[in-house]
């Protein structure tokens, strides 16, 4: 079983990923870190092999579809865990994955992730102190349980697994979408149009903190463009909550078919919609 990570700067987060796979009951056969828009870094585990790739996106922009999509072509026949590098995994997460694919291997695999408060992650973490310091995610309550079926827009792409060739159906991710926003929607579609089931999997990792904002302006470009992107191929819209915020503030005008840009946010406008309970969501 092998885990692809996808970094640009967080060598902290990374490094904890790492350790959380030291600790795993069942160690992976490898780490895939894919290093964005930056050199990678040389890293080792006396547990197991760390392979390095590179990717880099247009004027700057993080491309995180074609670094997931990096590895088609590599191990098809293999599972394959993607998790975010702000998630540690627990000691279990890779055993989970393991059961669930064996009883549904032909499916795409759902894991759970629970939020960690600011510096829960330092030095000196446990997984008894990161499961006691994290919290779930609101939506967790929709979450059905562990092998059965999951409604598709619930998919997240932070923790989830399939075999290579369930990747490789699905088509991977849809590198036009850049930035922040959509793609993990559009991902989970094209599962469903090739009748891919998305399961509910026991494998759980906690999300290390980074700062929020409600609804995401710090995105604003990314997510106006990647919604028109899924309109336009799903004939419906992704994103509402943060839409309806973005129109709210009178930053777009959204209608049924089409949607258009008034005036980008401040500066101002952006800080104000700091998320201060600094719950990670």
């Amino acid at each position: 079983m092998n885990v692809i990570t996808l970094v640009h700067g967080r060598a902290t987060q990374l490094a904890n990923l790492i350790a959380g796979l030291e600790q795993s009951s069942i160690p992976p056969d490898a780490l895939w870190v894919v290093w964005m828009n930056e050199a990678p870094t040389a890293l080792h585990s006396e547990r197991f092999p760390i392979h390095a790739l590179r990717v880099d996106g247009e004027n700057g922009a993080l491309p995180l579809a074609r670094a997931r999509n990096a590895i088609r072509g590599r191990d098809e026949a293999q599972p394959w865990v993607f998790l975010d590098v702000d998630c540690i995994p627990s000691p279990t997460l890779l055993e989970g994955y393991r059961q669930a694919l064996a009883a549904h291997p032909h499916a795409l695999h759902q894991g759970e992730v629970r939020y960690l408060p600011p510096f829960a992650n330092g030095v000196g973490w446990t997984a008894q102190s990161l499961h006691a310091a994290s919290v779930a995610h609101p939506l967790a309550v929709f979450r059905s349980a562990a092998g059965q079926r999951m409604p598709y827009h619930l998919f997240w792409s932070l923790n989830f697994a399939c075999h290579g060739e369930v990747f490789e159906r699905i088509g991977g991710f849809d590198e036009g979408y850049l930035g922040y926003g959509a793609e993990d929607t559009d991902f989970a579609f094209r599962a469903r149009e090739q009748g891919v089931e998305l399961r509910s999997a026991a494998a759980l990792a906690y999300h290390q903190y980074h700062p929020t904002y409600h609804p995401p302006l710090n995105h604003f470009a990314a997510i106006v463009a990647n919604a028109r992107r899924f309109r336009g191929r799903w004939n419906e819209w992704p994103m509402g909550d943060w839409l309806s915020g973005f129109a709210e503030r009178g930053l777009i005008d959204w209608q049924d078919e089409q949607l258009d840009v008034l005036r980008q946010p401040s500066a101002a406008e952006i800080a104000a919609c700091f998320n201060e309970a600094r719950t990670g969501f």
